[in-house]
C-alpha cells in the first residue's frame, strides 16, 4: 500500500480551485484513513450493530462520486457498483472475496471520471441529470459542496473506524 499525499488547499485561489481542492483533500484523508491495514481489517466493522468499515466506506464512496458526477452530473446511464435491489447497501457488505486493491481501484476509477465529467462544467452550469422528487438540476458549484460535506461527514467515521482498529488517530 502506498502512502498518500494529502495537500492541503490553497489559502488563496478561485472558489472553482477551493472547491475542488477540498474535494481533493477530502479524499485523500480517506485513502490516507485505510493506508497499513490488511484486507480483513478493512473489512471490520467499527461496532455492533454498525456495518460500517472502512473498506465499505471507500466502497460507498465509489457509488457515490459515480452517482453524482456520471449520473446526476453527466445524465449517463451507469448503474450501481456496489448496491442492487437485493442489497440496497451493499456497499457496506464487503466479503472474503473483496479486497482493498479492488475496492482503491474501482473508487479512483469513479474519481477519474468525476474530475473528466465536471471539467465540461462551469460552477453555474445545471446538471443533465435532475433531483428525484422535484425535478430541478443542480449546479456543479452544489454537487462539489455536497462531496465535500459527504467526504467530512464519512471521514469523521473513518477517524473512529481506524481508531478501533488499531488505535491510530489524528487528521
Amino acid at each position: 500500500m502506498t502512502t498518500t499525499e494529502r495537500r492541503e488547499p490553497a489559502r488563496s485561489a478561485d472558489e472553482r480551485t477551493m472547491l475542488e481542492g477540498w474535494l481533493d483533500y477530502h479524499r485523500q484523508t480517506l485513502a490516507h484513513k485505510c493506508e497499513g491495514l490488511t484486507d480483513a481489517q478493512l473489512r471490520t466493522a467499527a461496532v455492533d450493530p454498525s456495518e460500517l468499515s472502512l473498506m465499505g466506506l471507500v466502497r460507498h464512496m465509489a457509488d457515490v462520486e459515480r452517482n453524482w458526477f456520471r449520473r446526476v452530473l453527466a445524465g449517463e446511464e451507469a448503474g450501481p457498483i456496489h448496491y442492487g435491489d437485493e442489497d440496497p447497501d451493499g456497499e457496506f457488505h464487503p466479503t472474503e472475496a473483496d479486497t482493498w486493491q479492488d475496492a482503491y481501484t474501482t473508487w479512483q476509477g469513479e474519481i477519474a471520471a468525476a474530475r473528466r465529467h465536471a471539467a465540461g462544467f462551469g460552477l453555474d452550469d445545471l446538471s443533465r441529470g435532475r433531483n428525484r422528487s422535484i425535478g430541478e438540476p443542480y449546479s456543479l458549484r452544489w454537487i462539489y459542496t455536497h462531496m465535500v460535506e459527504e467526504y467530512a461527514r464519512h471521514n469523521g467515521h473513518a477517524d473512529l473506524i481506524r481508531e478501533r482498529i488499531d488505535g491510530a488517530t489524528g487528521e
